[in-house]
Order: structure tokens, then sequence, then C-alpha cells
């Protein structure tokens, strides 16, 4: 794996860490894109600590529309040829779609599809010219259900699903790997910075996956050159049953879920 570089978009913690351990510990040059300049520095010294060879960070704001272009830049401005693009930035928002905020939840947008449309289609040109190159894009459980308390959230992780299933499709002739990672609730800040502590699903985080369990799940499957995985049998018991269960009776499933406490 000598020579070979991964960029991983929200990269400092939770799954996006996970991956960038198993991507240094392969010997990747690694590097990561997040917005926080101080977060960035932090996991560059934890990785090197962990014994990663080269980590390089990128402040990078993927809630802005021109950030993703931006990123492409810099990266080529670094004289770097990325072999492995993982779109791993995301975020959510809790609560009822007619009492949210619309300029976070357009925002939202803007950060888990359209910056990864762009990133993605910068990226590729470059993988279709050298006739190699892998994308894992996180999507979710999420994207296999309607979700009553984050209908932006679910609706946007149903785009990854059915963009990289399209995209694969288009691509595979020419050398490229695109593989979807589906993870169900996962111990990260996701809960946090999406304003759901209060919902039922997080009142014992402590029966959520492990970050570290997911991302070995993805990166497993996108070196093996897996379509998709599934991370943990309860999500593909889940997911399973989702596809036999009408969307209106499968959104009050979620919904009971993710209510709030009562």
């Amino acid at each position: 794996m000598e020579n070979k570089s991964v960029l991983i978009t929200g990269g400092t913690c939770g799954i996006g860490l996970g991956l960038a351990r198993l991507f240094a510990k392969d010997n990747y040059r690694v590097l990561i894109a997040a917005r926080s300049e101080a977060e960035l520095t932090r996991t560059k010294a934890l990785l090197e600590q962990e014994g990663a060879r080269d980590v390089i960070t990128i402040p990078c704001d993927l809630f802005d529309p021109k950030a993703a272009e931006s990123l492409y830049q810099a990266v080529k401005g670094k004289g770097i040829d990325i072999d492995v693009l993982v779109n791993n930035a995301g975020q959510g928002q809790y609560g009822l779609f007619a009492e949210s905020d619309l300029a976070r939840l357009l925002s939202i947008m803007q950060l888990n599809n359209s910056s990864l449309v762009s990133l993605t289609y910068y990226f590729i040109q470059d993988f279709i010219r050298k006739g190699n190159g892998k994308i894992l894009n996180l999507s979710s459980v999420a994207a296999k259900a309607p979700g009553p308390w984050q209908a932006v959230y679910h609706a946007t992780k149903a785009f990854v699903h059915s963009f990289t299933e399209a995209l694969r499709s288009e691509v595979k002739e020419h050398g490229i790997t695109v593989t979807a990672l589906l993870p169900g609730a996962t111990r990260t800040d996701f809960f946090n910075k999406a304003h759901m502590m209060s919902s039922k699903i997080t009142q014992d985080m402590s029966k959520l996956a492990d970050p570290a369990d997911v991302a070995k799940d993805g990166y497993t499957a996108l070196m093996n050159g897996d379509d998709m995985v599934i991370s943990g049998w309860d999500n593909k018991i889940q997911v399973a049953v989702g596809n036999l269960t009408p969307d209106e009776n499968l959104a009050d499933y979620t919904r009971d879920k993710q209510s709030p406490v009562k």
C-alpha cells in the first residue's frame, strides 16, 4: 500500500477516525479534511503517535457550496494523486420538519449531498483518466426507511445510496470501485450535533455500535470491491425486514424509535 493516498472528509472523529487509522495501518498517506483546525491538529498527532507515517490535514467547511472545489484544488496543489476518496462527512437535525430551521436543513443537504457529489465529480475525473480508484460513501440504514423526526437526514442518505448505486454501474468498466457503507446507530458525536440527546435511541449509548467496528466493515468491503455493506447483524435484519414492510408502517416504526423520551 506504500505511496498510495486517501482523502477522508470528517476524519477527525467517529467512523472517519476509525477509517483513518485503518488506512494509516496499511501505509497509506492519509489526508484528512474537517472544519476544526484544532481537531485536525489533535487527530494528526494521535495518528502519528499510533505509527502513521504521513498525515496531512486540510481545513475545509463542506457546508460551504464552494468548499468541495477548494478542497480538490488544495489536494492537487500539494502534488498528491488520490487513490481513495472517502466521503464520510455528514450531519443530521432532530425535530419535526415544520418546526425546524430551514437554513439548517438546507445546509445539511449541502453537506450530505451536494458537497459529496461535487467531490466525487472532481476526483472521479482523475480516477477515470488513470483507470483505477476507490470511493467509499457513507450512507446509512436510514437510507432504507423514511425517518420521522429526521425527515431530511433520512432523505439525504437515501440520495447517497441511490447515487452510489448508479455511479458504480457507470464507472465499473474503468477499474473504479464504488462502495456504500450503511451503519446503524453508532456511538459518535452525531447525536449531539443533531440535538438528538432527548430521543429514545440515545438513552443508552452503550448499546450503540462501536465506530471502530463500523469502520472496519467499511474498509474491508471497500478493499474487497463490494458494492455495499450493512454494518452489524441487527441492522442487516432490520433492512431485510424493511424490504418487506410498507413504507407507511416502516415510517411508524422509525418514528417510535426516534421520538422524544416521554
